[in-house]
This record gives C-alpha cells, sequence and structure tokens, in this order.
C-alpha cells in the first residue's frame, strides 16, 4: 500500500513538474517554422480552433526525415511536413501513417498516396525571391543564366540541395529547364559549378529574413514567400519566373507513426484540410490543395497566369527516387 502511494505522489510530482509538454492539449509537428509558409499564422489557427498548441519547429525537410527515421522506435512527433519527395521517402522508411483527412476527395490524383501515407497540403512555384533594394543598381534577373554574369558575384543564394527540399527543388528546376531530366542532371550540376564562381550563399535553413534584410539579394525560393514579403513586409522585392521555365511543387504532411498524440495529430490535420485552414494557407500567397480556398483577392496579387505557363508540374514520385542520385553528385563534383 505504501508504495502504490509512494508511486502516486511521484507521478503527480512529475506531471506538475512537467508542466504543459504532457498536456493533452498539444500536439508536435516536425518542421512548421513560423517563418515558413505563414506557418505561424496556422499555428495560431489551430491554437484558437482545436485548443491545441503546436511548438515551433525549425528543422527543414531532410533533417525531419532523418528524425522520424533515428526516432522510429520511439516516436516524438506526431505531424510531419515536408516537401513530397520526402514524403515519399517517410512511406518507405516505414515512419508515417496511413490517414486520409477531411476533403480527401477534393486532394487530385497524383498528389496524394492513394492509402493516406503522405498528401499534399499547398504548393509552390520555384523562382528567384529578389530584394530589389539589396541589388545596387544592378538590373532584376530574369533567367538561370542572367545568374552566372559576374555582376551578380555574392548576391545569389540557395538552400543546400542535399538537405533542405526547397534546394533540391530548385536543382531539379534549373535542370529541367536548362535541358535535363531526372536520369540526367548533368546541365544541374553544370549551372551549379559555374555558379561558384560567383560565390553564392548557401544556408541550410529558410532565409527568409536574410532576404528582407538584403544579406542575400537573390534567393531561389517559392513564389509565395516574395509575395508575402511584398504584400505583408511591404518589402521591394519581387519574384522571377526564370524565362527558361520553372517547377510547380507541392508541400505535403503525414501523420507520423506511433506518434503520442495520435488523435490530436488527426485532429490537426483535418483542421489544416478545412475551409479555414486551407485559408490560411492562400491568405499567405500559396495555392491551397483545395482550389476553392482560393479567393479571387488572392489570387489576384500572384504574377498574371501567363507567366505561371512556364511553370509545370512532374513526375514527383521520380522526382523522390533520383534525389539521392544528385545529392551524391552535387557532393562530389560542386560542393
Amino acid at each position: 500500500m505504501k508504495t502504490k502511494w509512494m508511486g502516486a505522489v511521484l507521478l503527480l510530482t512529475l506531471l506538475v513538474l512537467a508542466g504543459p509538454g504532457l498536456a493533452a492539449d498539444q500536439a508536435i509537428c516536425y518542421n512548421c517554422p513560423p517563418m515558413w509558409a505563414d506557418w505561424a499564422s496556422q499555428l495560431r489557427a489551430i491554437d484558437e480552433h482545436l485548443g491545441i498548441t503546436m511548438p515551433h519547429d525549425n528543422k527543414n525537410s531532410g533533417q525531419t526525415l532523418s528524425q522520424l527515421i533515428a526516432e522510429k522506435d520511439n516516436p516524438v512527433a506526431d505531424v510531419a511536413y515536408y516537401g513530397v519527395s520526402f514524403g515519399i521517402k517517410a512511406k518507405e522508411a516505414g515512419v508515417v501513417a496511413a490517414y486520409k483527412p477531411a476533403h480527401w476527395e477534393d486532394i487530385p490524383e497524383g498528389l496524394k498516396d492513394p492509402d493516406g501515407y503522405w498528401f499534399t497540403i499547398h504548393s509552390g512555384t520555384i523562382g528567384f525571391f529578389v530584394n530589389k533594394d539589396a541589388l545596387g543598381g544592378v538590373p532584376v534577373p530574369r533567367s538561370w543564366a542572367d545568374l552566372l554574369k559576374p555582376e551578380y558575384k555574392g548576391m545569389v543564394g540557395y538552400l543546400d540541395p542535399t538537405s533542405a527540399f526547397v534546394g533540391y527543388a530548385s536543382a531539379v528546376a534549373a535542370n529541367l529547364s536548362m535541358g535535363g531530366s531526372l536520369d540526367n542532371f548533368d546541365p544541374a550540376i553544370d549551372f551549379f559549378k559555374k555558379l561558384q564562381k560567383n560565390r553564392p550563399i548557401v544556408p541550410k535553413q529558410t532565409s527568409y529574413a536574410r532576404v528582407i534584410s538584403g544579406e542575400i539579394p537573390i534567393l531561389f525560393d517559392y513564389d509565395f514567400n516574395a509575395y508575402r514579403g511584398k504584400y505583408k513586409d511591404m518589402a521591394n522585392v519581387e519574384f522571377v519566373i526564370p524565362a527558361e521555365g520553372s517547377i510547380v511543387v507541392p508541400y505535403v504532411m503525414s501523420l507520423v507513426k506511433n506518434g503520442p498524440n495520435p488523435v490530436n495529430g488527426k485532429k490537426v490535420l483535418d483542421f489544416i484540410m478545412s475551409d479555414k485552414g486551407q485559408a490560411v494557407w492562400a491568405n499567405a500567397f500559396l495555392r491551397p490543395v483545395r482550389a476553392s480556398a482560393l479567393s479571387p483577392e488572392a489570387a489576384a496579387k500572384f504574377l498574371p497566369a501567363s507567366e505561371y505557363e512556364r511553370a509545370t508540374p512532374i513526375d514527383y514520385a521520380k522526382m523522390a527516387e533520383a534525389q539521392n542520385t544528385f545529392r551524391d553528385r552535387y557532393l562530389a563534383e560542386v560542393r
């Protein structure tokens, strides 16, 4: 009896000391950074409408997958967010569970795993996020080829393509636009080798603030970050879809297999696919996967449709298969 009493006291003490960390109204999301894709607003909306708090997490897609694999036997996260190729790899690694969220039928085929191991929540288009004030009088670049000119020395940045999904997506966009394929990355490798002469800035984490401040004048990034800078932070920035072309890229989410709070994880995913959740993305200048959530007012702030004709969908499964091949070549031949 004494042992049971002491155990109960110990458990109560641990719960008090742990505070909200063990609360039932919490969920853990890997790679939900507040400075990326306006996750800050989404996390606030989840808290407001569901009463579920989600700590900020600044991993990138590659770090998220690595962490999920490392924690496979004792998961910490409940949901994960990443570029589509990492969602496909997460299914292959056996670290995510099948779950079909609310409005599953509204997600187009090809933008979701048939069993729900990953599904698109929004998409973006790769291009140049340009701080015009930081160019020092140099013209806004209009093509991939422009970036190799000496006047852009020290001005061009891209996220590490061996780790951050947006970095890999940018490499794929450049490669396809220069005549390469997902079986042939020669054009991208040649481009990055030439770009080295211009001393590019290559961070691992989302670098929105560094563009707004002018530290990185030109960043390979998504349209939604540039529009956010222009319309919300009122910065003198521009989004450019390169003349040679680009790609449209889905971002996806998954329920983590054996996560500590599966009920809350499912509630979060359902909310993100709801009218309110999808509207958060639309108001942050992303294209919500449910097309009905993109209001005419939000759509009017995008570049004209004629510009977007140069950005196309691709075979995302093959993109995932080719990722390690590109990574190995980049590490061996560029870095």
